[in-house]
């Protein structure tokens, strides 16, 4: 739908039902950005007013770091990561098929890396703190896991729904996407 902040591009390739959580990542990737400009300005401004602020830097430590990592998870969901498989893009059929299967086996490995010592530094950062609030560095390192759960979840869905629906379906220019609508709100019962 338009004006959403959910993407339709390749709508074949996604449950409408993680449409919530892909709005709920990108509403806070953006209280993150908003966190860490905050905080960085706070900071700046304190200084110049010789008066820093002590816990600054773990502010906008935490949120640039839980910002990039959540970011990078919905960043799966939309495609809108580095693209492994770009000159896939124009192939059809079963190369195609066996690039898309490549792609998404690397980066079901990354979730997996991601998660397995993402949970290591997690509980090694019980042992570590940051200062002056002394809180376990752990807060930061739980992004990482966090994410890969979340990269691992959308890359799932979109190999299941792309076995079931094909992986080169055409895409809809905004014009047939419109018409589309426009139709769907005629039919009775939409």
């Amino acid at each position: 739908m338009p004006g959403t902040i959910v993407s339709e591009t390749q709508r074949h390739l996604k449950w409408r039902a993680f449409d919530p959580l892909e709005r709920a990542l990108m509403a806070a990737c953006g209280l993150c950005l908003l966190g860490f400009t905050l905080a960085e300005f706070g900071d700046v401004l304190g200084r110049l007013l010789h008066h820093p602020l002590a816990s600054a830097q773990e502010f906008s430590s935490g949120f640039f770091i839980w910002g990039v990592f959540l970011g990078g998870a919905v960043a799966v969901r939309r495609d809108t990561n580095f693209r492994i498989g770009a000159i896939s893009d124009k192939w059809t059929g079963v190369p195609r098929l066996i690039a898309e299967l490549a792609r998404r086996a690397v980066m079901l490995g990354v979730a997996a890396v991601l998660i397995a010592f993402g949970y290591l530094n997690f509980l090694h950062g019980f042992g570590s703190y940051m200062t002056p609030s002394e809180t376990p560095i752990a807060v930061l390192y739980a992004a990482i896991p966090v994410s890969g759960l979340l990269i691992g979840l959308f890359v799932i869905e979109g190999l299941i729904c792309g076995l079931r629906n094909g992986f080169d379906a055409v895409e809809l220019s905004d014009v047939e996407r419109a018409i589309a609508a426009s139709v769907a709100m005629d039919q009775p019962g939409a």
